[in-house]
C-alpha cells in the first residue's frame, strides 16, 4: 500500500516536471502564452481528464494525475511567489505614487463589479451568500496572465501598463477580505459578524504591523550578512527564508500567505538587494506559478463545458462585457484617454485565477454547492483561455480610437524609474561613479550594480540608484533590463569577471554596444574577440593622458597635444579590431 502510494506520487510529480520542461519550451517556441498551456495541461492530464480513461488504457498511468492534493502544497507556493514578485516590483515609493489608481481605480473596479454580478445572480434566484462569493470572485482578473501579455509586449511602462497593474493590484488586495468572507462561515446578519469581522481586521493589522516591523528590523542586516559572505546558494537560502516565513507568519495568523509574501516584497523594494532577490525569485516563481495554474486545470471539468453550451457562452460574453464597460466607465472617470480605458477594459473582462481560490474553498467549506462552483469555474476557465485574443482584439481596437484626444490621469504622466531603455553600469567603483556622473549629468537614465555589500550601503545613503549584485548572472542582467537596455559599461578591473560579464551579455543580447574597461592592450583584444563594442585599456588610457599633460607643460599647443593624443588613441583602437577575427555590430 504504501509502495502503491509513492509510486502515484512519484508519478504525479514526473507527469508536472514533464509538463514544465516539455510543453512550456515548446509553447514559448511557437510563441504561446505558458499559462494557458498549463492550465490546457491541467484539465487534459488531471483526474478530470484523460486519468478517467485509465482503466482501459493502463499506458496514461504515467501521464496522468491520480491524486490532485498531491502538488497543492507546492502549487500554493506559486501564488505566494507571484505576490512576493508583485511587491518587490512595486516598491512603497510607486505605491504611494499609485494610490489613487489603486485604491480609486481599482478599488471601485471590484466593488461596482461585484455589486452588478451579484445582483444579477440573485435575480436568477442565487442565495445571498452564493452571490456575493460568485460575484467577487469573477470580479477578479487573471494578474499572471495580463503580466505575461503586457511584459511580452514590453508595455508596462506605458499607460495602459500602469493602469491596468493598478487595477490588478487593488483586485490582489480584495483577495483578503474575499477569502475573510468566506471563511467566516454563516454567522447571520446580527452583531456577531460584524464582531468576528472587526476582529478580523484588527488582527489582520496587527500581523501586518509585526511583518512590517520585523523586516524593517532584520531583513536588510541580514541580507548585508550573507552578501558579505558572497555565496550564490547562502542568497537563495536567505530569499526563501525571508518569503516562507512572512507566509507563515501571515498563515498563522489567520490571513493569506500571499498577503504576508507580498507586504516582505513590498520592503525589501526599497532596499539595495533589490535586483539580485529579483534575479533569484523569478525562477521560483515561474515554475511554482505554472504549477500553481497546472492544479486550476485539473479542476476544470470538460463534462461542464458541453453540459450547457449556451449558458455557458452567454456567462462567457455576459462576465467579459460587463468588466469591460465597468473597467472603461471608470477609465474615463478617471481621465484616462479613451484608447487606454477601452483596452485596459478588454484586457482585465476575463476572470483570473483567484476565482477558482475563491470558489473552490467556498465549495469546499459548504457555502455553495458543488454545481454552482464547477459552472463558473468553467466559465472562468474559458474566459483566461480567450485573455491572448482579447488582448490582441484590444490592442487594435486601441489604434483606432487614438484619434479621441483624453487628458491621461496625473498619476500616469509621471514616467516610473525605468526597467529597460536605462544604460546598465557594472561596478560602482572609482570609475564607475564617474561614468554614472557624466550619464546623469546628460540625462541618461542608467542601473548601477556592484557585487561590494559595503560600498553599496555608503553610495544608496548618498541618493546612488546602485544595486547589490553579480553582473555574471544572467537573471540580474535581466532584472535590471538588460532587453531593453540601450548600452552596457563594465568598469570592473577584475580580468575574469570582466571577460565572463561581457560574454554573458553579447550571448544574451547580440546587438547591444559594450562599453568596457581593460586591463592593457592584450586584454582590450581578447575583449574585441569577446564581443565588447570598445574596450578601453587603462594602462594606454593613462599613458596617452600622461602623454598630453606632458605636451601641454613644456609648451606645445593645447589644441595641437590634443589633436596628436586623439589621432595615438584611434590607431591604438583601430589595431586592436583589427585583430578580431569577425566584427560584431556596434549598436542596434
Amino acid at each position: 500500500m504504501v509502495d502503491t502510494v509513492n509510486m502515484n506520487a512519484y508519478s504525479d510529480a514526473l507527469v508536472v516536471l514533464g509538463t514544465a520542461g516539455i510543453l512550456v519550451p515548446l509553447l514559448r517556441k511557437w510563441n504561446l502564452n505558458p499559462i494557458l498551456g498549463y492550465l490546457g495541461a491541467g484539465a487534459l492530464l488531471g483526474p478530470l481528464g484523460l486519468r478517467v480513461l485509465v482503466g482501459s488504457w493502463p499506458g496514461f498511468y504515467w501521464c496522468t494525475i491520480s491524486n490532485a492534493h498531491s502538488v497543492e502544497g507546492i502549487a500554493e507556493l506559486g501564488i505566494v511567489f507571484l505576490l512576493f514578485r508583485i511587491g518587490l516590483e512595486l516598491s512603497l515609493k510607486r505605491l504611494r505614487r499609485m494610490g489613487a489608481l489603486v485604491g480609486g481605480l481599482g478599488g471601485l473596479q471590484v466593488l461596482l463589479t461585484a455589486t452588478l454580478l451579484a445582483s444579477v445572480l440573485a435575480l436568477t434566484g442565487q442565495g445571498p451568500t452564493t452571490s456575493i462569493v460568485v460575484g467577487l470572485s469573477l470580479s477578479l482578473s487573471s494578474t499572471a496572465i495580463v503580466l505575461e501579455i503586457l511584459s511580452k509586449q514590453g508595455r508596462m511602462s506605458a499607460a495602459v501598463g500602469r493602469a491596468s497593474f493598478a487595477v490588478l493590484l487593488a483586485q490582489d488586495l480584495a483577495v483578503i477580505p474575499l477569502l475573510m468572507y468566506i471563511s467566516m462561515g454563516n454567522t447571520g446578519t446580527g452583531g456577531s459578524a460584524y464582531t468576528t469581522l472587526l476582529l478580523t481586521l484588527g488582527q489582520t493589522a496587527a500581523t501586518l504591523l509585526a511583518i512590517v516591523f520585523g523586516a524593517r528590523l532584520f531583513m536588510r542586516p541580514l541580507f548585508r550578512l550573507v552578501a558579505a559572505a558572497h555565496s550564490s546558494e547562502l542568497f537563495i537560502a536567505a530569499v526563501l527564508f525571508v518569503v516562507v516565513a512572512a507566509a507563515v507568519v501571515a498563515h498563522q495568523s489567520g490571513l493569506s500567505m500571499a498577503l504576508g509574501a507580498f507586504v516582505a516584497g513590498l520592503l525589501l523594494a526599497e532596499t539595495e538587494y533589490r535586483k539580485a532577490i529579483q534575479a533569484v525569485a523569478d525562477p521560483f516563481k515561474g515554475l511554482l506559478l505554472g504549477i500553481f495554474f497546472f492544479t486550476i486545470g485539473m479542476g476544470i471539468d470538460f463534462r461542464e463545458l458541453v453540459r450547457e453550451p449556451v449558458r455557458l457562452a452567454i456567462a462567457v460574453l455576459g462576465l467579459i462585457l460587463l468588466k469591460a464597460l465597468v473597467l472603461t466607465g471608470l477609465g474615463r472617470l478617471f481621465r484616462l484617454p479613451w484608447h487606454t480605458a477601452a483596452e485596459m477594459g478588454l484586457l482585465l473582462g476575463p476572470g483570473g485565477e483567484f476565482a477558482f481560490v475563491g470558489l473552490g474553498m467556498a465549495a469546499g467549506l459548504g457555502r455553495i454547492d458543488e454545481g454552482t462552483a464547477s459552472f463558473w469555474l468553467a466559465t472562468t476557465s474559458v474566459t483566461m483561455a480567450l485573455t491572448p485574443l482579447l488582448a490582441l482584439v484590444a490592442r487594435r481596437f486601441s489604434s483606432t480610437l487614438k484619434k479621441i484626444d483624453g487628458t491621461e490621469a496625473p498619476e500616469l504622466k509621471e514616467k516610473p524609474i525605468a526597467i529597460g531603455k536605462n544604460v546598465i553600469v557594472v561596478g560602482y567603483g572609482r570609475v564607475g561613479k564617474v561614468v554614472c556622473g557624466f550619464l546623469k549629468e546628460h540625462e541618461i537614465a542608467y542601473i548601477a550594480t556592484d557585487n561590494d555589500p559595503q560600498v553599496i550601503l555608503h553610495d544608496r545613503q548618498e541618493g546612488a540608484e546602485v544595486y547589490y549584485g553579480d553582473a555574471a548572472n544572467p537573471e540580474l542582467l535581466k532584472a535590471c533590463g538588460l532587453a531593453e537596455a540601450t548600452g552596457v559599461v563594465v568598469t570592473i578591473n577584475a580580468r575574469e569577471a570582466t571577460d565572463a560579464i561581457v560574454a554573458m551579455v553579447r550571448q544574451l543580447r547580440p546587438h547591444v554596444p559594450i562599453i568596457t574597461r581593460a586591463r592593457d592592450a592584450s586584454h582590450a583584444r581578447h575583449l574585441y574577440e569577446t564581443g565588447a563594442s570598445y574596450a578601453v585599456p587603462e594602462t594606454i588610457e593613462a599613458s596617452l593622458q600622461l602623454s598630453e599633460a606632458a605636451l601641454v607643460g613644456i609648451g606645445v599647443p593645447a589644441a595641437e597635444a590634443i589633436a596628436s593624443v586623439h589621432t595615438k588613441r584611434d590607431a591604438y583602437r583601430n589595431e586592436m579590431l583589427r585583430a578580431r577575427k569577425d566584427l560584431q555590430p556596434q549598436a542596434e
